[in-house]
């Protein structure tokens, strides 16, 4: 149940987030090109292609959830690294590109129509990003606070990255607000189209890093990404106290999904453990870890006896 209402908060957290982007996306838009500022143009394209990604991120949830079948046994949940990926693609592509690109050509043209317009806009999606933002900061301390780790441990270790996503996204869209209402309001000053294109490819510099910092991430996870060390701790700790395990040999522990982990245990056992009671025993140890974990743990565990 707990897992099902996480699974709930993060879908609301994206399409909280694609309805504001798709919102200021057309705001930013009218702006750009009433105003004729690159920096808002830059803007736009900023957030379409967080629209684009929220899309991604949705079809993550939806195809992730599919249960287990037998191509797939132990089901879908890496499917979210993927559209995770991709979302990071969007970023790069779509959104730096096009606003560097704006910035680039910014250079070249006159001083801005109506910045009155610009401003507006920009007040009104700070608003709409802002709220966006609250809700997957919210999602995501509260998740930290149940794991009691600290926040940016917590958004560093997390294997969730949709969520992580859509914080990092809505993060960038604030900076970036701020950088086009500096260089919308430094071409005014100056009558310089210098300070609007600089935004604008500035804007494209911080999402560039955005979307290397969700590819990576992303990468790792569809790779094979171990539990973080707090949970591998738990995981010895448990397995090493179960009667009848004289040593803990080998662990070694990987994601399949934000929801599941994989954890395959070598152990050395005493000399009076039957093979029944060897099978009680990893059952035992699979039930102490779903309870302890918050994740769904597939526990294989290897026995030996010692000598």
């Amino acid at each position: 149940m707990k897992r099902a209402q996480q699974h709930d908060a993060t879908r609301r957290t994206v399409l909280i987030a694609g309805g504001a982007n798709l919102l200021v996306g057309a705001v930013k838009l009218a702006a750009g090109i009433i105003s004729g500022s690159s920096a808002m143009l830059a803007e736009a394209a900023h957030s379409a292609a967080d629209t684009l990604n929220q899309g991604f991120l949705l079809a993550s949830l939806r195809r992730g959830e599919r249960p287990p079948d037998s191509g797939h046994p132990f089901g879908y949940g890496q499917e979210r690294y993927f559209w995770s990926l991709l979302a990071a693609f969007g970023i790069f592509i779509a959104g730096a590109g096009f606003s560097v690109f704006e910035g680039l050509l910014a250079l070249t043209r006159g001083g801005s129509e109506s910045p009155l317009v610009a401003y507006v806009a920009l007040a009104v999606a700070f608003v709409a990003e802002g709220t966006s933002f609250v809700r997957a900061y919210r999602q995501l301390r509260g998740e930290a606070r149940s794991r009691r780790k600290e926040l940016l441990d917590h958004v560093e270790t997390s294997p969730d990255t949709t969520v992580k996503t859509a914080l990092f996204e809505d993060s960038a869209a604030l900076i970036g607000l701020v950088l086009a209402a500096a260089g919308v309001s430094l071409r005014q000053v100056t009558g310089s189209a210098v300070w609007d294109g600089g935004a604008s490819m500035a804007i494209g510099a911080l999402l560039v890093v955005v979307a290397v910092k969700l590819g990576l991430d992303s990468r790792d996870l569809i790779i094979g990404r171990a539990a973080d060390p707090a949970q591998q701790q738990l995981i010895r700790t448990e397995i090493s106290g179960t009667p009848g395990v004289d040593e803990l040999l080998e662990l070694r522990t990987m994601h399949l999904g934000p929801d599941s982990l994989i954890v395959a245990a070598r152990v050395a056992l005493s000399d009076e453990i039957t093979v029944g009671q060897a099978e009680d025993l990893a059952d035992d140890i699979d039930r102490r870890l779903a309870e302890k974990l918050p994740l769904e743990p597939h526990v294989f565990v290897d026995p030996t006896q010692t000598a």
